[in-house]
Formats: structure tokens, C-alpha cells, sequence
């Protein structure tokens, strides 16, 4: 294997760049397709996106989504054809030409020709198709662009037409004259799910306005509450409830008479009188209105009343301003009288056509398609309608016929696209009969699979209850026209449903369905009305993006056999606000085309918002450009903090760039660094041994090592879970697994492992440790590649170097299998777990009496009861415990009376609500239980207290250290968990302290090795510059352990050849409580020293000095390899001398060492 950085010098994103030239070179993603063909399909609908906006966070989160699922899909065995989809049509693109045309009116359009209009609108579709491209793949997305679908071709577009006809033919479609939610600024009608989309909280106009009787003998005005004043022209009719309860009051200041409900009355203004500021008031001014009769709503049905304004007085002939009564009138709000435009509100339009107040041909609808006032209503002519509030308030003020005005903040819809006010206004459209399948609606929503499961049993559910109709029709231009050509009178209808159809009824060739290529089409009528022409509206984008299982495909012209083989899809992801929007679309088409959900399994999330909570905002600049994030962070970071929040479980999430970065702390960097120390070892192993590293070659099944043993089977288990946990699409609790998995990995079996990886232990064991690691990163590659496809990539491109049998990239490989979990994974499970348990409960002890963990102590007693957990600790676990606790010894004791005194105490939460008042006197009872009594309540797990039978979990038994007998303050303590106890033996002899020191010795070269940005491979030698002079003692006399550790004896700086290249140096203090020493720590570079034996050799002082020279100049690796095989042969002023390794000369200092040691013991 390749050297890797270290961590800090380690760039993810630099590294992910070489990734995906890495992946274009071998074409990776269309590879595995390959390599899948014939499998199983597992089938996607990506839901598409407009590209005439730049890809923001919320298409990064649910574009993320999707590729975990479908290369987790991908790697077990599916085929999985991945195809970019691309919104053309609608409002977002007529908006940006709108804009940059300076179009106003649908006259505008007309004047500039819809040929040209559409043309434009074409020629900006794909406007950011580049950076969208260019976004998804950086994010590692697969997916495929070449073969991507777009809602604008003629083949999808037939698609449609297919849907609409198949509908049609079903009797789902009719046309009707409906009030819908209007963009003024799109001049267009939308869907009510698309008037759902985006609410704002606005302050409105509040007024009152008075409707005098015609004929009253008091002439009794009615009073009606609105918050549009800009209906008020068109007003035909009020309405009250025939049921209520309604008053005539008199207002004692003016003498007027009203009429309103009398549970509204309250509300009104000056129902309740002020409090006089003078004391000279008049007190009949001070009254309240004065109640004069009380009558039901009904009694007022077919009363006439004076309107408000002239432009629509011809149609009291034929039956306008009257009263009407209706139940939808409420008295939650306003005064219980509501005043009627028909043109302007559904249950307006309802009430008046059911009443006869208007007929629909006559209905008044004095605006233009941009909600700007025309004829005949002159005073606001040319005004836009909500402009013109404050002027049509002013003028009723005028005519008397103001009662109160104020101001009202209220939930208001906005247009989704122009971000501009909606309002209800009644027009001609098509529809399809959604109400008429409501109940398989409902029925095909129970067939499916959400993540969260609330959103389709609440969300979706309640809005396929309270479903309307569809309005699918939309009065524009670019977009796919409606197949329906209708004869002048509307009497005849043909609906077209492909293009092969059109050519025929029309004799006319067909290259391309948009409006500008067909408008001119005629189709001969069959019942002598003439020619008939396409009706002028294009189909709602909605009804085109629900349509594209079908249009991606072009069926049923085209694959017809793979699309009804898999239909309906396997999965499907969108965000929360979809459940209005494409998730309602694609079930109401496939319902009514199939009787069957459109997907099976869907991933619905939440929004990003930004830090502070509000909506994320290009002007307001408060969230940082997700490309400058992947820049910094990587896209893994980035892909990883999305689908482990909350945002996968359809809440919000406020995005924090200190999250993604949280992401490269607690993940990347600990499972960087475990693949980077298994690198080093290995490499250390083949340079230092000269042994390969085959792990194909080694059984780690067969693995007597219990961190081992230990380890390969969390790795099973990490398989089991994140396959699990895949499988029912639950995306957030796959991360939080993998980081306690790494947080074992590094923790645990790296830490307590170290020597052994580093080869202390023979060649055999290492070999087992290092394979045992090799096979344990490489699963986790696996199982990590779908969400983490560029680190993951990354490594197994380093680790498939020892097994070049592996596929070229890691994501042409299979899930690892699943294996059943053994009771032997069970019980290791369970050791390791009281290990480390035990090596807890030993660290709080020696943080708490400030005893360094350098510093060796004599022993460590476990206690519990429970001989079997004992056992395991004093098996093969013990070595581990010591050596992490550094403890001489380690003993277990079963009798936890001897370390601990026991008592009882009342569980206060479970006692308390059984028993009452008798809670007190048996909680004094349980706290003076005896030691027996509470040991054998534990054994048995019941006891009799004060009369009252008590079961396990009513009493809590605590346990309480008890110092030895004999033992003095401060050299015994211990720490226990209510189950476990841990007693240290805290006494510190000088021994124990210079033991100390030769740790915090071979603590400060390894440090000073990482400063100097060495290797464990780089060969050094270690020296030292010890004033004190008690450094060498502790060097004697510990020097097998540094030895061991360092990888060589450190030697006196005297040893140091003079020629020898210093890498590092550094004073270092070490040592207390008297053995305190300051040195200087060396690291050189290996260099030859010569022995008392060389000017013999090479016959004289003055030659052994030239050899010197020739010795010190040779390469130090080529002079190792020429020494290993016997003397080398040296030419010296013309003579051949001959140099014998260890005699002559030595390759290092420490030969040398050793050399003079071997010679002083002879």
C-alpha cells in the first residue's frame, strides 16, 4: 500500500477531486449499470427540477437522498437505471421571459407572436443545465445526464397526451366554470395545491360596510364585513345563515339602525361604550346600540337591499341584490352578514347561481387578465385591484356607507413563482373529477411505504380527504397544449391522444406538439360543424410531472413491456411541500390510469433552513454557498450532516457550516486515522521483515485474540444493522451507528492494539492483528460507500493495492453478506463492554487523585457478584485492562461485602403511585433493611416490607465503597457504577515513579518524532542529553519497555557520530515528587560508526581515516544490502581492503551499542 498524510495535512475535498477523475476514467457509474444488466430492477422516478434556477440545499438534501438509495440498491444486486428528469414547462420559465421581454398582458404575447414567445422560452430552459450538471456530480451523485428526459420533448409530450386522453375516456374530465386561486402576475389560474405552496402572514384592509334595506320602515342597513375591498363593485348579493340569530340594534348616537348577528354584536364597534374623558359627557351618548328585535336569518331570505355602486344596477331586473341564506356563513369572525361577488369566491359563485341572482353567461368579471379594473367600472378604471383598496374605501366613505375600518394581519396565499398575492376568480378551465376516485385514492395511500410514516398517515392523508377537483388547464403558452379540438359552438369534441391520431384526423405531418406548430391544425368535423380547433390552454407543468412514469418512457408507444413490468416504482424522494404537490400528481394519475400508487416506497424531507431558523435567502446572504462548503469540507461531509438530521424525518433543519465540519471531527478524521495507522504498520512490516501482506491468505476466522474476534464481529454486526436500517429507508440512524462503530474501532481495538499491530508480539500475531483491521476497513468501505462514496472510494483504492483482484472501483462491489449473530458474538459483546467499563470506573479514579496514567500502580480489584463476569476479566481481557490502566496487577473479588457496604432505598416513582399514603412508613421500612435482607431481595427479586408484597424494581440497592481494613487514607479508592465496583491501590513507591518517568521519556520522542513529520517507516535513532544524570538510570533500567515502544534504546548523545543529520531536537522536563529531570531529546538520521578495529584493517590511522571518509559517503541502504552478505570490498590509495560489518564498522549507532555491550559482558 501507498504512504498516506497525516491527518492534518489530509484535504477530503482535494482528495474527492481525484476521486471523480478517477470515476470519469473508468466511467464508473455506467460500468455498474453494465455489470448489473439482466439483474433485478429496482425502479426510480426522479422527480424534475427547473433548470432556470441554480441548485440550492433543499435539491442537495433530496438529490443526496436519492443517490444513498439507489446505490445501497445498486450494491445489492439491482439494476438500477438512474435518468435525470428536467421540468421545461410552466410558469417558472414564462416568468424569466416575462421579465426579460418586459411582457405585461397576455395581449403582449399575442402582439410578439407565440412562435417567437415559445421559441424564447425553449431557448432558456436548459439555461443552468451546465451548473446543475456540474453540482450533482461534485456532490458524487449518480446519475445519468446523456439519457435524461425533459417534460419539452415531443415524446413525453405524447406521453401526456396519452394520460389526458386515457382520462377523458374514463369520464374524469370535464369543463367547468369554477372561482380558482389567479396569479395576477402570471395571468394564469393554478391548482389549489399549488395556492398551498407558499403563505405569508400580510396585513389587509378590514372594513364594514352598510347594505340599507329597500322598503324598511326604519330604514335598517345591514352590516357586512370584508377584507377585500376590491370585490365591492362586483358585489350582487348578501348572505346571512338561516339559522342564526340576528338583531336589530340602534345606535344611540346617530339614531341608525343595523341588523347583524346577534352573537357577533358584541364585536362591534361601539357595542361596548367608552368610558366618558369629561365629566360633563352626555349619558345618552355613552350607551351601547340598543337592542330593538331579535329574528331568525331566514326571516331576511329574498329582501332586496340598495347597492353599493351603479355599475351593475340592470341586473337587479333579473334577480340581483338580494339577501340569500346559506350554511357556510359563520360567527367566528366578521358580523354574520356576508356580501357576495360570485366572480370572486367559490362559495360566492355557489350561493349566487343557486339562488338565481345571476346567470353564469352574465356573470361580472370587470377585470382584465392582470387583475386590473376595465369597464364598466369607471371610477377605478386601470387600477390594480389591490392598489385600488384604498381608493374604493375612500369612495364608500364618501357615500355614507362606511361603518368601520381597520386593519387586519392574516395568513395569505402568495403565487409560488412571481411571489406575488393570489386572488379567487372565476374562470373557464378543465378539470379532472379527483373527488370522483377520492375513496381509491385513499385506499392506494394505505399500499405504501413512507419515511416518516406520519407524513402519508397525517399529511397525505388529510389532503386526499379534503381533495377538489383538478384544474389542469392553464391559460399560457409554453407548455403542453390540451389534445381537445372543439367545433365554434363547443358542441363537438375530439380528444387527441397521440400524435399518430393527429396526423390522421387532420392529414396534416406533425414534428412537434408546442402551440406554435399546432394551433393551425384543424381537424374536419364529423357532424358538418365546420373545422374544429384546439381549445387554447396547455396543461398545468403539475399535470406534466405527474405524468412522468409514463412520459420518460414514452409510453405506451415505447418500452411498454419494461414499464408495465415494473411498475409502480420502487422508490421515489421529495421534500414535505411535494405532498401538495408531485407526490398528489403522480398518485392522482396512476389512481385513475391504473388503480395503483405510483411508488411503493418514498423518502419525504423537511426543509433547510438557515442558521437562525428562517427561510434560507439569496438577498438577505444568510447561508454559506454550498459550493464554498464542498470547497472547504468535502461533499462526503456535506451528504453525511444532511441525511443525519432531522431534515430526513420531514422536520426542518437549521443548516450550520459548523455541523459539516462536527462531521470531519467525530467521523472522517478517527476513521482516517485507523486506516492511516493499519498503512503504516503494514509498510513497516514489509520494509522492516520483509514479509508481504496478503490478508487473502489469512483466516481471521480462526483468530484466538479476543480484541480480534471481538472486533470482526461488531463488523458483522455493523453489516446487519446499516442493511436493516437500509432496507426500511430509515437514512438518520445509519450514521449515528457508524460513528460509535468508529469511535470502537479507534478506541478500542486500535488503541488496546497498538503493539501488537506494530508487530511486538512475532510476526504471526501481527499478521492477524493488521488482517484482522485490512478486513474490518474494508467492510466499512462497503457499507459506507452509498453515503460516503468519495472517502470510501478513496481508501479501498489504497487497500485493494494487497488484493489487485478486486474490482477497480469499490462500487462495483456487492453489500457484504449478512451473517446471523452468534451467542459467541453475544458473549464477546459483553466482555469487551465490561472491559471497558472497568477501565472507566479506573480513570475517573485516577483523575480524581491526580495520579498521572504514566505513573504504574500495584493492583486493581474488580468486584461483583457475579463470578461468570469476573471470569472473563480475568481471562483474556486482563492483560488489556492493566496495560490501559498501567497496573502491576489485577485481581476480582465476588464478595462485594468486602469492599462495599450495601443498603436499600425506595424507588420513590414506581412506590409512590401504588401505594399512597402508605408510601411513607414503607419507605422508612425498606431504608432500615439489614444486609441480608437486601442481598437476598436481590437474589430472589421480591421481599415483604411493613406488610406490603414488594417485586424487583421497587427497591434500589445501593452500594457504598468501604475502605480496607488496615488501609490508610489516600492509598485506597475506588469507583463503582451500582453494579460493578473498581478499587485501586493508590500507594506510589519510588519504583513505580521512575517507571513513570521512562513513559512520559518515551511520550516526549514520540512526540517529537510526529513534530518532525516522521514515518514509523523513516529510519532515526534516538538520543539524549541528560545534565541530572538520573535519565540513564531509568534508561538501564527500563529500557527493554522503551525499546519495545520506541522501536530502539534511546543512547546518550555522546554515542551520536558527529557526522550524523539531526532531525529534530527538542529540551524536554519529565518526572515529580523528586525524580524531576529536564534532557534534551535527538532524532538523527542512521549513519555508520566504526570500530577500534578498522585501522588494523586497513593497515594504518591514516588509511582507516580514508575509509572513514568512503564509508561515510556510501549510500545507507546499499551498504546495509552489500554488508548483509559478507565483507565489503573497499579500494583505499589503490589498495583493496576488505570491511567487516560489526567489526570494522557499524550501520548505526545502536549496533554499536550493542556491540560494546556484547564485548563487556565477554
Amino acid at each position: 500500500m501507498e504512504a498516506v498524510l497525516e491527518g492534518k495535512d489530509y484535504s477530503f475535498p482535494d482528495e474527492e477531486l481525484q476521486v471523480l477523475r478517477l470515476w470519469e476514467e473508468l466511467d464508473a457509474f455506467h460500468e455498474q449499470n453494465r455489470r448489473l444488466e439482466g439483474k433485478p430492477e429496482y425502479i426510480f422516478y426522479d422527480g424534475p427540477p427547473f433548470a432556470t434556477g441554480l441548485p440550492h440545499y433543499g435539491h442537495i438534501l433530496a438529490g443526496t437522498i436519492k443517490d444513498v438509495v439507489t446505490r445501497f440498491a445498486a450494491s445489492n444486486g439491482y439494476h438500477v437505471t438512474r435518468r435525470f428528469g428536467w421540468d421545461c414547462h410552466g410558469l417558472p420559465v414564462e416568468y424569466e421571459i416575462d421579465k426579460s421581454l418586459g411582457i405585461k398582458s397576455r395581449e403582449d404575447v399575442l402582439n410578439y407572436g407565440i412562435a417567437n414567445y415559445n421559441e424564447q422560452c425553449r431557448s432558456i430552459v436548459m439555461r443552468y443545465s451546465s451548473e446543475w450538471r456540474e453540482t450533482i456530480t461534485r456532490l458524487g451523485r449518480w446519475i445519468d445526464f446523456e439519457n435524461d428526459y425533459k417534460t419539452m420533448q415531443p415524446s413525453f409530450m405524447e406521453s401526456v397526451w396519452w394520460v389526458f386522453k386515457s382520462l377523458w375516456e374514463k369520464g374524469l374530465v370535464y369543463k367547468g366554470y369554477k372561482v380558482m386561486p389567479y396569479s395576477t402576475a402570471c395571468t394564469t389560474p393554478l391548482s389549489n395545491f399549488e395556492a398551498g405552496q407558499n403563505y405569508r402572514e400580510v396585513s389587509d384592509p378590514a372594513i364594514m360596510v352598510t347594505f340599507p334595506l329597500e322598503g324598511d320602515p326604519e330604514s335598517a342597513h345591514l352590516v357586512a364585513w370584508t377584507t377585500t375591498p376590491w370585490t365591492l363593485p362586483s358585489n350582487l348579493a348578501l348572505c346571512v345563515n338561516a339559522d342564526f340569530d340576528y338583531v336589530r340594534v340602534r345606535d344611540p348616537k346617530t339614531g341608525a339602525v343595523y341588523i347583524v348577528a346577534e352573537s357577533r354584536l358584541p364585536h362591534l364597534p361601539g357595542a361596548v361604550p367608552k368610558k366618558p374623558k369629561k365629566a360633563k359627557a352626555n349619558p345618552e351618548q355613552e350607551k351601547g346600540f340598543e337592542v330593538l328585535s331579535k329574528f331568525k336569518g331566514s326571516e331576511l331570505k329574498g329582501r332586496s337591499y340598495t347597492p353599493l355602486f351603479p355599475y351593475f344596477q340592470h341586473l337587479k331586473e333579473t334577480g340581483a341584490f338580494r339577501i340569500c341564506c346559506d350554511g357556510y356563513v359563520t360567527d367566528d369572525s366578521g358580523t354574520g352578514v356576508v356580501h357576495q361577488a360570485p366572480a370572486f369566491g367559490e362559495d360566492d359563485y355557489r350561493v349566487c347561481i343557486e339562488n338565481g341572482i345571476v346567470a353564469l353567461e352574465e356573470l361580472p368579471c370587470p377585470l382584465d387578465a392582470g387583475a386590473v379594473f376595465v369597464d364598466p367600472v369607471k371610477d377605478f378604471c386601470g387600477m390594480y385591484v389591490k392598489d385600488a383598496d384604498k381608493h374604493i374605501i375612500a369612495h364608500i366613505k364618501a357615500a355614507g356607507r362606511l361603518f368601520d375600518s381597520a386593519a387586519l394581519v392574516h395568513s395569505y396565499p402568495f403565487c409560488w413563482r412571481s411571489d406575488t398575492p393570489l386572488i379567487y376568480r372565476a374562470v373557464p378551465s378543465w378539470f379532472v373529477k379527483v373527488t370522483t376516485i377520492k375513496e381509491r385514492l385513499l385506499e392506494n395511500n394505505t399500499q405504501t411505504y413512507w419515511v416518516p410514516s406520519y407524513v402519508k398517515e397525517k399529511r397525505f392523508h388529510n389532503w386526499l380527504e379534503n381533495a377538489h377537483d383538478w384544474n389542469i388547464s392553464r391559460s399560457r403558452f409554453w407548455g403542453t397544449p390540451l389534445p381537445i379540438w372543439a367545433s365554434a359552438d363547443g358542441e363537438e369534441l375530439v380528444v387527441v391522444g397521440s400524435v399518430a391520431e393527429l396526423e390522421e384526423l387532420s392529414g396534416r405531418k406533425v414534428t412537434d406538439l408546442h402551440r406554435h406548430f399546432i394551433d393551425d391544425i384543424v381537424i374536419p368535423s364529423k357532424q358538418g360543424r365546420g373545422d374544429l380547433r384546439r381549445v387554447d390552454d396547455v396543461f398545468d407543468c403539475w399535470f406534466e410531472s405527474g405524468s412522468m412514469p409514463y412520459g420518460q418512457l414514452h409510453y405506451p408507444f415505447e418500452n411498454k413491456e419494461l414499464f408495465e413490468a415494473n411498475f409502480p416504482a420502487n422508490f421515489i424522494a421529495e421534500g414535505l411541500d411535494q405532498t401538495r404537490g408531485w407526490f398528489y400528481t403522480l398518485m392522482v394519475l396512476s389512481t385513475a390510469l391504473f388503480d395503483k400508487p405510483a411508488f411503493q416506497n418514498l423518502v419525504c424531507n423537511g426543509l433547510v433552513l438557515a442558521a437562525d431558523g428562517k427561510k434560507m435567502s439569496k438577498r438577505l446572504k444568510n447561508y454559506p454557498d454550498p459550493k464554498e462548503v464542498v470547497s472547504k469540507y468535502g461533499a462526503d461531509a456535506l451528504r453525511l450532516y444532511l441525511v443525519n438530521s432531522p431534515v430526513v424525518r420531514a422536520e426542518p433543519l437549521r443548516f450550520r457550516e459548523e455541523g459539516v465540519f462536527d462531521n470531519i471531527k467525530s467521523l472522517f478524521l478517527p476513521w482516517y486515522n485507523a486506516y492511516r495507522f493499519l498503512v503504516q504498520n503494514v509498510r513497516r512490516m514489509e520494509m522492516d521483515e520483509g514479509v508481504k501482506f496478503e490478508p487473502n491468505k489469512v483466516d481471521v476466522s480462526a483468530a484466538s485474540n479476543v480484541l480480534d474476534r471481538w472486533i470482526n464481529s461488531a463488523s458483522r454486526s455493523l453489516v446487519r444493522y446499516v442493511k436493516q436500517e437500509m432496507e426500511a429507508y430509515r437514512l438518520y440512524t445509519v450514521a449515528p451507528f457508524l460513528v460509535k462503530f468508529i469511535e470502537n474501532l479507534t478506541n478500542i481495538y486500535v488503541r488496546f492494539n497498538r503493539k501488537r499491530l506494530k508487530g511486538a508480539k512475532g510476526q504471526e500475531d501481527t499478521l492477524m492483528a493488521l488482517t484482522s483491521l485490512y478486513g474490518v476497513l474494508l467492510t466499512v468501505c462497503r457499507v459506507m460507500g452509498p453515503l460516503t462514496p468519495f472517502f470510501t472510494e478513496s481508501m479501498y483504492q489504497n487497500l485493494r493495492r494487497v488484493q489487485p483482484e478486486l474490482p477497480r472501483s469499490l462500487h462495483w462491489l456487492p453489500f457484504p453478506e449478512v451473517e446471523p449473530v452468534s451467542a459467541a458474538d453475544e458473549a464477546l459483546n459483553a466482555s469487551v463492554e465490561r472491559m471497558m467499563l472497568c477501565c472507566q470506573l479506573g480513570h475517573t479514579v485516577r483523575i480524581r487523585n491526580k495520579v498521572n496514567l504514566k505513573t504504574p500502580l500495584k493492583s486493581l480489584t474488580v468486584v461483583h457478584g457475579d463470578t461468570e463476569f469476573l471470569g472473563t476479566l480475568r481471562g483474556e481481557l486482563k492483560e488489556y485492562i492493566m496495560e490501559e490502566l498501567n497496573m502491576q496487577n489485577l485481581e476480582t473479588c465476588s464478595d462485594p461485602l468486602k469492599f462495599s457496604s450495601i443498603r436499600a432505598e425506595p424507588e420513590w416513582g414506581v412506590l409512590g403511585k401504588r401505594l399512597g399514603k402508605a408510601m411513607g412508613a414503607v419507605a422508612a421500612a425498606i431504608k432500615k433493611m439489614g444486609t441480608e435482607e437486601v442481598l437476598r431481595y436481590e437474589a430472589e427479586g421480591k421481599a415483604t416490607v411493613n406488610g406490603v408484597e414488594l417485586v424487583a424494581g421497587d427497591i434500589r440497592v445501593a452500594r457504598d465503597f468501604k475502605m480496607p481494613e488496615g488501609a490508610k487514607p489516600g492509598e485506597v479508592d475506588a469507583e463503582g457504577d451500582g453494579e460493578v465496583l473498581v478499587v485501586l491501590d493508590m500507594a506510589v513507591d519510588e519504583s513505580m515513579l521512575r517507571a513513570g518517568v521512562a513513559r512520559e521519556v518515551v511520550n516526549r520522542f514520540q512526540k517529537l518524532r510526529k513534530k518532525a513529520g516522521l514515518e514509523p517507516t523513516d529510519p532515526v535513532e534516538l538520543f539524549y542529553r541528560d545534565a541530572s544524570g538520573k535519565l540513564g538510570e531509568i534508561v538501564a533500567e527500563h529500557g527493554a519497555m522503551m525499546a519495545e515502544t520506541l522501536g530502539s534504546l534511546p543512547l546518550p548523545d555522546s554515542a551520536r557520530p558527529g557526522h550524523a543529520v539531526v532531525y529534530a531536537r527538542e529540551t524536554q522536563s519529565v518526572g515529580s515528587d523528586g525524580l524531576e529531570s529536564s534532557f534534551e531529546a535527538v532524532l538523527a538520521v542512521p549513519s555508520v560508526t566504526f570500530g577500534d578495529a578498522l585501522a588494523k584493517t586497513c593497515g594504518g590511522a591514516e588509511a582507516a581515516e580514508k575509509a572513514k571518509v568512503w564509508l561515510a559517503s556510501r549510500d545507507p541502504a546499499r551498504l546495509r544490502a552489500e554488508s548483509a552478505s559478507g565483507p565489503v570490498e573497499a579500494t583505499i590509495d589503490g589498495e583493496k581492503v576488505f570491511l567487516t560489518a560489526g567489526r570494522d564498522f557499524f550501520l548505526s549507532a545502536q549496533a554499536a551499542a550493542a556491540a560494546a555491550t556484547c564485548n563487556g559482558l565477554q
